[in-house]
């Protein structure tokens, strides 16, 4: 196999706060990644940095009474320090704030006027009449103006997954000081993006850029019509740095973050003797962004476009992870959900969040879920249960010989799991992690099985087994450091306890293909704990705050809607039952043609279950807009014969009809498939 040579880099956290646990799945997720390249003997450099400029860190710094500097550089040093405790190798940890992003900016700044792409114009946004700064769209929470889900950030809705401008809000209000925003205009600065559209579309459709679902959001959303002009200026007051020849003016945050991977790159090799242009305007180099599917648009269309007109290289693939939910819901500070990195690391092993982790992350842009109570079982049964379990069953019976000075006759169970080893790097390779976790698992369950048969244990007495002792557990052992080799990437601690434990450091994938023979084994040690729920119950509570008084609400609501509609003649329990009310996506939605009121709609329930459905809400939605978005079905609603198809169902509304049709929706964190109760 050639080396390779690969940059990795994942999204920057921003430097107003700590870490927590959302931040860290793609920086776990890189991480593995990456490890996984080394141990296949390729070159590989792994860089992040805090993302720093904008109105958030200016008003954090003001409310912490020290300048923004300085606390950019306090959270530089505990976001390192958190990444390092959980194992996450990072080569170079940077800052956006630094000398070197900002002579890249001008650089990249100057390609791009070069390139004629530059306009103005005069921008409406919202002003926080409080802070006295306009509002950058994370700082900005309201209702949704798609599906009318509340607590929304200002660009992105975590319910159907839709992009818009915070203006558009529903009532929106500062997340800086929770005042009503006001609109307000300033001149801005553009890049006309609709120049570069041709190779956008040619670069985002290149086979193995992006995954299939992050295509089809960019066809559908954004390269389906003209690009918009991409604002890239924000006025003063602003934290960040000026544009040249525009006094008062400060590029926005997300030009000058991205140019941060390039700029960690250059610190690392001015340090390390080596030259940018090799890892950044080089055709060997491999550049494999890692990101939140949140940021999916300014990775994939500003992000190429800048490199693109600067000649930097392009990313060869941008690997996009979904979005985190602790225990079914968004994290919560009251509830105690909204762990941060540190609390984690004061109370529990950071193996037990990257196997987890790990066992969830597929190759597609999945959200996921982090059950508690699942974490516990998951971890017990599979690293200590079956994985750990191995070594402590069997190491200490050959402390004092050693290995077999020649691998024994095992049934075919080393030879089987080393050619399994190709398929779980592909996994690995593909991103896949979860599938490669059930796969090392499938290894531990055969290892077990032998261990259980032959029963070492029941030879330590008998001298005549002596030998047989030692085969068997030469056999035990070399099973277990083949699934700590697969396991080496999410579990780096736990390889280099076992490269102790049997004098043979794990420092390549091949590893798990050739048995250790003749070697002493040391004194086992404990190489993992249970996770105790005593001590993830200390790291819920240590992560609660306690919630706001809640405002008292008073009812001006008036009765016009329950007179037109007066409530229904009381049914029964078992009557209300019998109507199973299910969380369902719309998968497809479309027009017909000859029908007034109806769209079709396709409406997955989970897994392989879908249902076709007519609903009449064509007055009140555009067929497009409800695509992604959760909805309620009722899942078991006798078919229904219609001119225009059979309908299987029926999605729930509110409303008197027309365009007052009102979808019902369930809070972020719910899923296809679960019963509304």
């Amino acid at each position: 196999m050639s080396q390779r040579q690969i940059l990795v880099t994942t999204g920057l956290p921003y430097a107003n706060g700590s870490l927590h646990l959302g931040h860290l799945v793609e920086d776990i997720q890189g991480d593995i990644w990456a490890r996984f390249q080394r141990l296949r003997g390729h070159k590989v450099l792994q860089v992040c940095g805090d993302d720093t400029h904008g109105t958030a860190t200016m008003i954090a710094a003001a409310r912490a009474c020290t300048s923004e500097e300085d606390l950019i550089a306090e959270m530089n040093v505990e976001h390192a320090e958190d990444y390092r405790d959980f194992g996450i190798l990072y080569d170079h940890y940077g800052s956006t704030n630094s000398d070197a992003n900002r002579a890249l900016c001008h650089e990249i700044w100057q390609s791009v006027v070069d390139a004629d792409l530059v306009t103005e114009k005069e921008v409406t946004q919202l002003y926080d009449p409080v802070e006295q700064t306009f509002l950058a769209d994370r700082q900005v929470k309201g209702t949704c103006p798609r599906c009318k889900t509340p607590d929304q950030n200002g660009d992105y809705c975590d319910n159907c997954n839709s992009n818009y401008a915070p203006p558009d809000l529903i009532d929106p209000i500062s997340a800086l000081s929770g005042a009503t925003p006001e609109l307000r205009t300033a001149q801005h600065v553009f890049i006309r993006l609709e120049k570069l559209q041709p190779f956008l579309e040619e670069w985002t459709q290149a086979e193995g850029n992006l995954q299939e679902e992050a295509l089809n959001y960019l066809k559908g959303a954004f390269l389906n019509e003209t690009l918009l002009d991409w604002d890239i200026s924000r006025p003063a007051r602003y934290f960040g740095f000026e544009i040249p020849g525009y006094p008062g003016n400060y590029w926005y945050v997300w030009f000058t973050a991205p140019i941060g991977y390039i700029s960690t790159t250059k610190e690392w090799c001015d340090a390390n003797g080596e030259a940018l242009d090799d890892w950044w305007r080089s055709e060997s180099t491999e550049i494999h962004h890692f990101i939140g599917k949140d940021i999916i648009y300014f990775h994939c269309l500003f992000w190429p476009a800048m490199l693109k007109t600067a000649g930097f290289s392009l990313p060869t693939r941008v690997q996009i992870h979904g979005m985190l939910t602790v225990d079914g819901g968004k994290m919560s500070k009251s509830k105690g959900t909204f762990i941060r990195a540190r609390t984690w690391l004061d109370h529990l092993d950071p193996a037990y969040l990257r196997y987890y982790y790990a066992s969830k992350l597929t190759s597609r842009i999945d959200d996921f879920d982090l059950g508690l109570d699942d974490l516990v079982a998951k971890v017990n049964s599979d690293l200590v249960g079956k994985v750990v379990n191995l070594a402590s069953r069997t190491a200490r019976f050959v402390k004092a010989t050693g290995l077999s000075e020649t691998y024994p006759e095992d049934g075919g169970l080393f030879t089987a799991a080393a050619k399994s080893g190709d398929d779980i790097a592909e996994c690995y390779e593909q991103c896949d992690f979860s599938k490669a976790m059930k796969q090392i698992m499938a290894l531990a369950d055969r290892a077990n099985e032998f261990v259980e048969e032959v029963e070492p244990w029941a030879f330590k007495k008998d001298p005549e087994q002596a030998q047989r002792l030692q085969d068997v557990c030469t056999i035990a052992l070399n099973l277990f450091r083949q699934i700590v080799v697969y396991l080496t990437p999410v579990l780096p601690k736990l390889a280099e306890q076992v490269g102790e434990l049997l004098d043979a450091p794990i420092a390549d994938w091949d590893e798990a293909k050739t048995p250790l023979t003749g070697k002493p084994v040391k004194p086992f040690k404990h190489l993992m704990q249970r996770v105790d729920p005593e001590k993830l119950a200390a790291v819920i509570e240590d992560s609660k705050e306690a919630a706001p008084a809640a405002t008292p609400v008073s009812s001006t609501d008036d009765d016009a809607a329950l007179k037109a509609e007066p409530i229904a003649e009381q049914c029964t329990f078992d009557d209300f039952m019998k109507a199973d009310l299910r969380v369902a996506r719309v998968l497809a939605a479309e027009e017909i043609p000859d029908a007034k009121k109806l769209l079709k709609l396709t409406l997955g329930l989970g897994g392989d279950e879908r249902r076709t459905v007519f609903a009449g809400i064509k007055s009140a939605y555009e067929a497009e807009s409800l695509v992604g978005r959760l909805v309620v079905c009722v899942a078991n609603l006798a078919p229904r014969k219609m001119k225009f198809g059979t309908s299987e169902g029926m999605v729930i509304a509110a409303g008197p009809g027309g365009q007052d049709i009102f979808l019902l929706s369930p809070d972020s964190g719910a899923v296809p498939g679960q019963r509304v109760r």
